[in-house]
């Protein structure tokens, strides 16, 4: 289905395909200083390079006479020079020019990438996102740095070239166009067949690494389950497929240059076959003829080039359209004001459902109010829609129905950035990126953080021990994931983080779920200061923070089942009666 679908849209030179890629280069506003200088320095090479065969004419001609003058010597030599100095500050200006396209593109596309709302990398692979950013990025930097470059001077010296060429002879120029209605004959079809295969290569190698960032990043998965086979023959299916259009790729350049090439040199057996004839009948010189054939090659390189660009153009069509698709995509939406945010008001969940684009209800009609400065405990058996309930707080996804308030103003109405700036968010997966602990712990934070501030944080999370142990103290590198550390050490960094946040509103997500008992407690003890006055949600399994919480809430199957304190929820509610008995740590002295 794929293949059919491409071919519909592979009108080779449409301009509703070009237009994606015109506006790519538009929206990267280039100076315009420097495009003037590139315009300038490329006509003067042009015009350099047009000098050459006319001084080599002369040349040739005093050399038949046994006449040869110094002047038209250095006149020629100058071409030369001035040829290549012009040529060389061209190129890198255009160079220069298509960086800065790149540069444009894939900061929009990066910008686009973290504005994607959630469910999109639900929805999508991350390696298939990485590919696009990375390798289809590539293919626009090579027709814009390097194709362009050839193009633009290409065209200079093309129609310099005609222009000299009917002025010599116009009889031997006319044999030339002979050959261009062929070369578009070749080119045409070749080019829409390219711009197919090139938009199934590049999701081939999407496929390819995604399945290599999935891999790689959960290597201690595919080892401990000895899954290695399993990802050789998917991953050698996936280059065998690359193989397979690459080979059909190979194939288009394997018909188009031979074929290109063979038009050319008949067109250059016949110019110089007839040629020679008028050389000998008187009515050209011998300095005219290699000043002709010198002229020939100034306008065949460039159009044998500029087929060149074509192929590479459509190649570019196919991975602008992928690139178009992602700049397409829906972002997160942010309707909110700019207005402050007062969270010493309660957050009302009112009528709350929820499912995801594909699957059942998570959540059914959830109503409950989490009171300012308070400490409210979500618990319930896993899947029961805890950590999901968390997302809707944090505006990463919208209800299915109902509303949620702080005060009497819906969340939706904030500023979504400021709405999460009220959030210290600390999970029981405690996700660290790949830098140094100092870096860890002040990340997301735009102001500067004394060392001071950061030692603190680290204290109270009981993590500066163990970090000041380390040989690099807080430089120290926690590798990707933060597997470097410990679970332990990685959940008091999270803490810490937090911590540093100074955040009004705390979701703790199996916060202390992966210390032992000793730094649990000091941990808690760090995290109790923190949540005094402060609006706190804790998902929790232990037995300590239930108890402690000033409202607890019972979830079941994505229902409210209960609520109430600790005590009142053990007397009345059979489940969460079990639940204290067997999943949290049961302490007897707390019920006798």
């Amino acid at each position: 289905m794929e293949p059919e679908k491409s071919k519909k849209q592979a009108p080779s030179l449409s301009r509703m395909n070009v237009r994606p890629l015109l506006k790519f280069v538009q929206e990267a506003e280039l100076p315009k200083k420097i495009i003037v200088l590139v315009l300038f320095f490329s006509i003067v090479e042009a015009v350099a390079g047009l000098m050459v065969p006319w001084f080599t004419k002369g040349t040739v001609d005093m050399l038949t006479l046994g006449n040869l003058s110094a002047s038209v010597l250095i006149l020629l030599f100058a071409a030369f020079v001035l040829q290549a100095v012009t040529g060389g500050i061209s190129t890198y200006f255009l160079g220069f020019l298509g960086e800065k396209v790149v540069v444009s593109l894939r900061k929009k596309l990066w910008n686009k990438a973290l504005r994607l709302p959630i469910s999109y990398f639900d929805e999508n692979d991350t390696g298939d996102l990485v590919s696009r950013i990375n390798n289809d990025t590539v293919i626009l930097k090579t027709l814009v740095s390097q194709q362009m470059v050839q193009l633009f001077t290409g065209i200079i010296n093309v129609i310099g070239a005609l222009f000299l060429l009917f002025y010599l002879d116009w009889s031997m120029t006319l044999l030339m166009f002979v050959a261009f209605p062929l070369m578009f004959a070749i080119m045409r079809p070749m080019g829409k067949r390219m711009y197919r295969i090139s938009k199934n290569l590049q999701k081939q190698i999407a496929d390819f690494t995604s399945l290599l960032t999935q891999a790689i990043s959960e290597i201690r998965l595919v080892k401990s389950y000895t899954a290695e086979p399993v990802e050789k023959k998917q991953g050698e299916q996936t280059i065998d497929h690359m193989f397979r259009y690459g080979l059909k790729e190979a194939k288009v350049y394997a018909y188009l240059q031979p074929l290109v090439s063979f038009v050319m040199m008949l067109m250059l057996v016949v110019v110089i076959g007839y040629g020679g004839y008028r050389v000998a009948t008187g009515a050209l010189t011998a300095g005219e003829l290699v000043a002709f054939l010198l002229y020939l090659f100034q306008a065949v390189m460039p159009l044998v080039q500029m087929s060149q660009f074509f192929t590479s153009l459509q190649k570019a069509l196919g991975a602008t359209e992928r690139l178009q698709q992602i700049l397409l995509d829906v972002e997160e939406d942010d309707p909110g004001s700019e207005t402050e945010i007062d969270c010493r008001q309660p957050i009302v969940v009112d009528g709350v459902s929820f499912h995801y684009v594909t699957g059942d209800m998570v959540l059914q009609d959830v109503s409950f109010t989490v009171e300012p400065g308070k400490v409210t405990a979500i618990v319930g058996p896993s899947g029961s829609g805890k950590t999901t309930l968390f997302s809707l707080l944090e505006r990463f996804y919208q209800p299915t129905s109902g509303e949620i308030r702080l005060g009497e103003t819906p969340i939706s109405c904030f500023s979504l950035r400021k709405w999460r700036q009220q959030f210290g968010y600390v999970s029981q997966e405690s996700p660290l990126i790949n830098g140094t602990i100092r870096e860890n712990i002040c990340y997301g934070l735009e102001r500067t953080v004394t060392d001071e501030e950061m030692i603190n944080a680290a204290k109270s999370a009981n993590a500066c021990t163990f970090i000041q142990e380390l040989p690099q103290g807080f430089e120290t590198h926690v590798g990707e994931r933060g597997t470097k550390l410990s679970g332990g050490q990685r959940q008091r960094i999270a803490i810490a983080r937090a911590l540093l946040r100074d955040p009004r509103i705390l979701m703790l997500d199996e916060a202390t779920s992966s210390l032992d008992s000793t730094s649990e407690r000091v941990v808690q003890e760090a995290l109790n200061l923190l949540m005094r006055d402060r609006t706190t949600l804790v998902i929790a399994h232990r037995l300590s923070t239930v108890v402690e919480a000033d409202k607890i809430i019972v979830l079941e199957q994505g229902r409210i089942t209960g609520q109430g304190t600790h005590q009142e929820l053990f007397e009345t509610h059979p489940l969460y009666r079990t639940l204290v008995k067997q999943q949290f740590r049961w302490d007897k002295s707390i019920h006798q």
